[in-house]
């Protein structure tokens, strides 16, 4: 049991100061009820106008999308770039074969107008 003893002192430490941690803030908040402009929905500064649920175009989503995909690049890319000598034949021609599947993606979103505005 000795050895297990660290992961369950773990254990009952991180829930405890995580609680803690969230619950010292109501201990230390004033009452909001005081301040009515701070229940008010912010818009620039502005008035709200609408419903803030509304829908959203279907491109919005698409440009989220066509930014996440280079960051995950570059996650793949991180270990080929760092060790470029220790990796074997195999691991460099699955690199470039999926340097050639992502080039093939963006010249099909290219090709498809994915980045265009109107």
């Amino acid at each position: 049991m000795s050895e297990f003893a660290p992961i369950c002192i773990y254990l009952v430490i991180s829930p405890l100061v995580s609680l803690i941690s969230l619950g010292l803030p109501f201990l230390f908040a004033s009452n909001s009820s005081t301040y009515p402009e701070k229940l008010s929905a912010y818009e620039c500064g502005s008035d709200p106008s609408g419903d803030a649920r509304s829908r959203f175009d279907i491109r919005f989503y698409l440009v989220s999308i066509l930014f996440i995909i280079p960051d995950l690049e570059v996650t793949f890319f991180f270990p080929w770039a760092v060790s470029p000598n220790k990796i074997d034949p195999f691991g460099s021609w699955s690199m470039m074969a999926f340097l050639l599947i992502l080039t093939i993606g963006s010249l099909y979103e290219w090709k498809r107008g994915a980045s265009d505005r109107e």
